[in-house]
C-alpha cells in the first residue's frame, strides 16, 4: 500500500548494485556522524573549528589548511562532476536536465559564497576537508547516475518537478540572502560569530537549506 502510493510520484528505485551500495553507505555514514555529533565530537570544519581557541594559531599537530581553501576543496569536485554529467550524457529528458542543473547551481552558489561572500579567519582539518569533498562528490555522482538509470521510464502519475523547482529556487535564494546578511556582521579577521536580529517572524537558514535539499531529493549536508 505504502509502496504503491509512493510510486505515484516517485520512480521505482533502480536495481543497480552501485546505487544500492552507495545508499547503504550513505545511511550508515550519516548515522555515525549524527551519533558523533550527539557525543560532542564535531567534525573539525570551518564552522566548528576549536571553539574558544585562537583561530589564527592551530592548537594541535594535525594537518590543517585555511578554512577558505578547505571549503573550496569540499565543493569543487562535486561541482565539476555535475558539470561533467552534461558532457558525459549530453542528451537527457527534461527531468534529468533539471536535476543536474539544480545540483550544478547549488555547488556553484557555494563556491561563489566561499570566494566572494563569506569571511574566513580560521583553519580546518585536512582530513575533514577531504572527507567532506568525497562525501559531496559521491552523493552528487549517485544522484545523477541513479536518475540516469530512470531515463526511458514512464513518468510518475503525479508530476512534482515544477513544485520541486519552485522549492529549490525559494530555498537557494533565501539561503544566499541570509548568508549575505551574516557576512555583513563580520569584519575581516573577526573570529566570533553573530546572529542577526529580526523584526519579523523568522524564516531560518536551516529551513531554506531543507527546501534546497528536498527539492533535489538529497540529504542535507
Amino acid at each position: 500500500m505504502v509502496s504503491s502510493t509512493l510510486l505515484k510520484f516517485m520512480y521505482p528505485p533502480p536495481s543497480n548494485l552501485f546505487v544500492i551500495a552507495m545508499s547503504a553507505i550513505s545511511i550508515v555514514s550519516m548515522g555515525n556522524a549524527g551519533i558523533m555529533e550527539l557525543k560532542g565530537k564535531h567534525m573539525q570544519y570551518s564552522k566548528l573549528w576549536n571553539f574558544g581557541v585562537d583561530q589564527k594559531i592551530p592548537a594541535d599537530k594535525k594537518a590543517k589548511i585555511a578554512s577558505k581553501t578547505g571549503m573550496i576543496l569540499g565543493y569543487t569536485p562535486a561541482f565539476v562532476a555535475a558539470i561533467g554529467s552534461f558532457f558525459l550524457v549530453p542528451v537527457g529528458d527534461y527531468r534529468f536536465d533539471l536535476l543536474r542543473s539544480a545540483i550544478t547551481i547549488h555547488f556553484f552558489k557555494r563556491i561563489f559564497e566561499v570566494l566572494f561572500v563569506h569571511k574566513y579567519s580560521g583553519f580546518m582539518d585536512t582530513e575533514a576537508a577531504i572527507a567532506i569533498s568525497i562525501s559531496y562528490l559521491v552523493h552528487t555522482a549517485t544522484m545523477i547516475y541513479s536518475h540516469y538509470l530512470t531515463l526511458g521510464f514512464p513518468e510518475p502519475q503525479t508530476d512534482l518537478k515544477y513544485v520541486g523547482a519552485l522549492l529549490f529556487l525559494v530555498g537557494i535564494s533565501g539561503n544566499f540572502y541570509h548568508h549575505y546578511l551574516l557576512s555583513k556582521l563580520r569584519t575581516k579577521g573577526m573570529a566570533e560569530r553573530r546572529v542577526p536580529g529580526q523584526d519579523y517572524p523568522p524564516f531560518p537558514v536551516p529551513f531554506k537549506d531543507f527546501l534546497d535539499a528536498r527539492s533535489k531529493g538529497k540529504d542535507m549536508d
